[in-house]
């Protein structure tokens, strides 16, 4: 008997924030070898598969997300991850992919990856095509660095170019108010600047023992400590305006301000939910209009209940 395939998919992805990110100086093909503990949190995009003729994409987001920048042809990761996942089956594949975007565009927080990846297993799951996990990160490592964690979620490390990860002990519930910003930060250009600031920056990055450390504790202030992100400096000096709000937030009783990735999101580490409530609040008193509170870890792509 013919088996039906549903009429919609929808995956869930979720954002990525980088708790340890060692860059090591850029290698001869104008990569940069990373060490980095990445985490999953409760900030995600939905990605919905429905049956259609060709293959097409549709955006919607948050009203403080703009997203007339997102192309909708090859140069949306989504788009290319259907092409690739055709291709590993040996078929063209179509579907309506809706992208429903509550991840910061541009803000170091692997939104673009995330629905890349969720796009891979809506439509795996859509066309009954049984792929294994192994194609997926496969796959997803082809499509780009941050792409095989968000299928994995919760907290890996990576290494390589960040595409090969690992799952990390994690013993903690962490809590984040996030700040975004409405002008995203060129990820090339923030490396180029790394390189500028460190022409002589050692090929191997900085490890991430001490991280992997304050996981196993499970204590916040332990974690505040151990934080490290080498694309912070160049982030920076790029937009000063990311470092005092470090220092605005960590006036504010954050135990530690980071940027996220390449930034320009930066992330503030709470001791608690009503902590993370509290300093969101004192963030928006201060006058910044989107502050957001989420936590980690949280899983990786899945399946969830089409909408209605």
């Amino acid at each position: 008997m013919t088996r039906s395939l549903p009429s919609a998919v929808t995956v869930r992805a979720a954002a990525k924030i980088n708790l340890h990110l060692g860059v090591g100086g850029v290698r001869d093909d104008g990569f940069h070898p990373l060490t980095t503990v990445y985490q999953a949190v409760g900030l995600c995009d939905d990605v919905t598969a429905f049956p259609a003729a060709e293959l097409e994409v549709e955006l919607s987001a948050t009203d403080w997300i703009d997203v007339g920048g997102i192309p909708l042809d090859e140069g949306n990761l989504a788009v290319r991850a259907a092409r690739l996942l055709g291709d590993l089956h040996g078929r063209a594949l179509t579907g309506r992919l809706v992208l429903e975007k509550s991840i910061p565009v541009a803000g170091g927080l692997a939104g673009g990856s995330a629905d890349a990846a969720a796009a891979l297993v809506a439509l795996d799951r859509l066309h009954d095509l049984h792929t294994s996990d192994d194609d997926l990160l496969r796959l997803a490592a082809d499509l780009g660095s941050d792409v095989p964690f968000a299928l994995v979620g919760g907290t890996a490390l990576g290494t390589g170019r960040g595409e090969v990860v690992e799952a990390v002990a994690d013993v903690g519930t962490w809590w984040w108010v996030i700040v975004p910003s409405r002008e995203g930060l060129s990820t090339p250009e923030v490396y180029r600047h790394f390189d500028r600031l460190r022409p002589d920056a050692d090929p191997t990055p900085p490890d991430a023992e001490v991280l992997l450390g304050a996981l196993r504790t499970g204590q916040p202030v332990s974690l505040a400590r151990a934080l490290h992100n080498d694309l912070q400096e160049p982030a920076i000096d790029l937009r000063p305006a990311l470092g005092e709000l470090i220092e605005q937030g960590e006036a504010e009783g954050a135990l530690r301000g980071l940027v996220s990735g390449s930034g320009p999101t930066v992330v503030f580490l709470c001791e608690s939910a009503d902590h993370a409530r509290d300093l969101a609040g004192a963030m928006m008193r201060s006058g910044h209009e989107v502050v957001l509170v989420a936590n980690g870890a949280v899983a990786g792509s899945h399946v969830v209940p089409a909408h209605v």
